[in-house]
């Protein structure tokens, strides 16, 4: 698989992301339902801790990533929706490091909602991967 960052302003790539990418060679591709902070028995954990939501939302993803033997390295694509984006700024160091990390800036899209499905949830994360 090859990727190529596509990028005709260069400000996003110091924010952890790519503007567009191109991928070839790729065999498989798999979309990442939206993963929140739950937990294995679906409920919902850390109730008003945007810090502890957003990495147990993070650690959700790479279970999906591990269980169809993929890594966040293989993300090309992060859609961030949160119910508060100027609380979410702080942490998302978090998510930009593990991104880094894994040598990956996949193109990404941050979103303010209203709410999220789950009552008291404040961030979800949906990806896709390829592979």
């Amino acid at each position: 698989m090859k990727r190529t960052a596509i990028n005709p302003v260069t400000w996003s790539t110091e924010l952890g992301f790519n503007q567009g990418e191109t991928v070839t060679g790729h065999t498989r591709t798999l979309y990442i339902s939206g993963q929140t902070s739950m937990s294995p028995e679906g409920r919902p954990l850390h109730d008003g801790d945007m810090a502890a939501q957003l990495a147990l939302s993070l650690e959700n993803l790479e279970a999906v990533l591990a269980e169809a033997g993929m890594t966040v390295a293989h993300l090309i694509r992060l859609n961030v929706y949160t119910t508060d984006v100027d609380a979410l700024f702080p942490h998302y160091g978090l998510l930009a490091a593990r991104l880094g990390a894994a040598g990956v800036a996949p193109t990404t899209t941050m979103l303010g909602v209203s709410r999220l499905a789950v009552p008291g949830q404040l961030v979800e994360l949906e990806g896709t991967a390829v592979a």
